[in-house]
């Protein structure tokens, strides 16, 4: 499964403080440093992280980033869209290689 989440803190820091311009880059921080330790695939863009595996072990990696963004704020926002191909592996860049093959074909289609 491919799961994409955003985790955000809100309200008021129990232990850090906030950004004076309002980021939450330093709790995001601390969200995708838990991602990246876990050892799975995984991408993280402007707004959303990817990470690829089975389900208990992804769910488990998205509660730990989520605890890890607890401490900068008195509530959190997790936002989660999943992909569940049971079978599949290697979708993280697989759907973008065919994506990008699909996109060739019509540039070819259109070229003519």
């Amino acid at each position: 499964m491919i799961v994409a989440f955003s985790v955000a803190p809100s309200g008021t820091p129990q232990e850090h403080s906030a950004a004076a311009d309002g980021s939450v880059h330093d709790a995001v921080a601390a969200a995708v440093k838990v991602v990246r330790e876990s050892g799975l695939p995984h991408r993280t863009s402007s707004m959303f992280t990817e990470i690829e595996g089975e389900w208990d072990e992804v769910f488990a990696v998205v509660k730990a980033a989520t605890d890890a963004v607890m401490p900068f704020g008195s509530r959190v926002s997790l936002v989660l869209k999943a992909d569940i191909r049971p079978g599949h592996t290697g979708e993280l860049d697989g759907k973008l290689e065919r994506l990008e093959q699909a996109i060739s074909a019509l540039e070819a289609d259109t070229d003519r």
